[in-house]
């Protein structure tokens, strides 16, 4: 049995490993703080007006978001909900699956658990991690995502950056070159500290969206603890009278 488990975990390994760590590439750290309500307005902010004209975010409704934000129904309808939606309406948008299969190969994904399905490290990463390829559909890649389909819409504020390429023995004892790394490119609106902010601002939301329950969960981890240590101490003061004739 310890053999058998033993090498189910060699054998999953490599897959864990794609899907932590994006093929191989390191991830950088997020710094993700979901008690930063600032840094969660304005990651809503930002996927409200780069990512929702693809993404929806199925299972949040815009009021809710609001009110977990601090954000009131009044800003909520002019900053926010830019389709005509009501404040109690899913974040929804207007792509189908099919236009996605057109455009770029795939249906899109909704992005309300995506830092749950990869990891807000992953997302942070993969928004940073784009460069020039003019052999893909839209002219870049992606170092943790490879050969993704989906464009760089956040270009004109990060810029395009440069690949790095590394020389490397391939399995026929050929040399290749592999994409190893990015450079600095051409320019965008944004400098590198900048655009390094608003995308960890957008990976906090969506960290935030996939369990917005997260930060009242872990206070009431703490309560419960506290209650159960409480509820030992007087169970073994209890154990104590009762036994203290016997022993």
């Amino acid at each position: 049995m310890r053999k058998l488990f033993v090498a189910s975990l060699l054998l999953l390994a490599p897959v864990l490993a794609i899907a932590a760590g994006g093929h191989g590439v390191h991830l950088e750290d997020a710094g993700i703080d979901l008690a930063d309500r600032e840094s969660l307005q304005r990651g809503a902010k930002y996927f409200v007006n780069y990512c929702m004209g693809c993404h929806s975010m199925q299972y949040m409704r815009y009021n809710r978001m609001g009110e977990d934000l601090g954000i009131d129904e009044v800003s909520l309808r002019q900053n926010l909900i830019l389709d005509g939606s009501k404040p109690g309406d899913l974040m929804n948008n207007a792509m189908r699956p099919e236009d996605g299969e057109k455009w770029f190969g795939t249906a899109v994904p909704d992005l309300t658990l995506v830092t749950r399905w990869r990891s807000p490290d992953w997302v942070f990463s993969y928004l940073k991690g784009f460069y020039r390829d003019e052999a893909r559909p839209y002219g870049v890649n992606n170092l943790v995502f490879p050969e993704v389909g989906m464009p760089h819409v956040l270009a004109p504020l990060q810029g395009l950056q440069n690949p790095v390429f590394e020389e490397k023995q391939g399995p026929g004892g050929e040399a290749i070159k592999q994409v190893v790394g990015v450079e600095p490119g051409q320019s965008g609106s944004q400098s590198a500290e900048e655009y390094d902010l608003m995308v960890r601002d957008l990976t906090n939301f969506l960290t935030y969206a996939g369990e917005p329950m997260r930060l009242e969960r872990q206070q009431l981890g703490i309560y419960v603890l506290l209650f159960l240590g409480l509820f030992f101490i007087l169970a073994y003061a209890l154990k104590k009278e009762y036994w203290k004739d016997v022993h």
